[in-house]
């Protein structure tokens, strides 16, 4: 594996799409939707879900558009209500706060490698959470540089702060 971090990285991005929406994301959402209830039945049109989909800053292709217009037209028979709407800009919604993310989030992250939570990453637990979140083991070299590239204060382990910045640098 040639750069292990990065690596890490995709495993960050998929433990943060993995995560729920919050109620400012909902609320979000709701209001767009909502926006385009025009005749409030709790539906939206295919035609609409492009215009919704941009008052939310998300940019769709035009190929996107079809293929979620095609959808909702063959599925769902035109229409959308909110709980579908949600399961479709969710993931988006998602993708694009990722570097919104907060403290809490940060931790739940952090955990995933601390084991023995006590506030560092060692190399062992490097070794014992990267099948799981890497996909392959990660073997000797790998694992020194990985640190020496981290660990800023050189005491042989990633702290909190050395993993936010290596999350934010890589």
């Amino acid at each position: 594996m040639a750069a292990p971090w990065l690596a890490l990285g995709t495993c960050w991005t998929m433990l943060v799409q993995d995560r729920e929406l919050g109620p400012e994301e909902l609320d979000e959402l709701h209001a767009a939707f909502e926006e385009f209830d025009t005749d409030r039945d709790g539906y939206i049109g295919y035609r609409d879900l492009g215009t919704c989909m941009r008052t939310l800053g998300y940019m769709p292709t035009e190929m996107e558009l079809i293929e979620v217009s095609q959808h909702v037209k063959m599925r769902m028979g035109g229409r959308m209500d909110f709980e579908e709407f949600v399961e479709l800009m969710g993931p988006k919604l998602k993708e694009e706060t990722a570097h919104m993310l907060g403290v809490r989030e940060l931790c739940i992250a952090f955990r995933e490698f601390d084991r023995d939570r006590d506030g560092r990453i060692t190399v062992a637990e490097l070794r014992q959470a990267a099948p799981a979140l890497l996909g392959e083991p990660l073997v000797g070299p790998e694992l020194d540089e990985m640190l020496r590239d981290v660990d800023l204060n050189g005491d042989g382990a990633v702290d909190f702060d050395e993993f936010v910045m290596m999350l934010s640098t890589h």
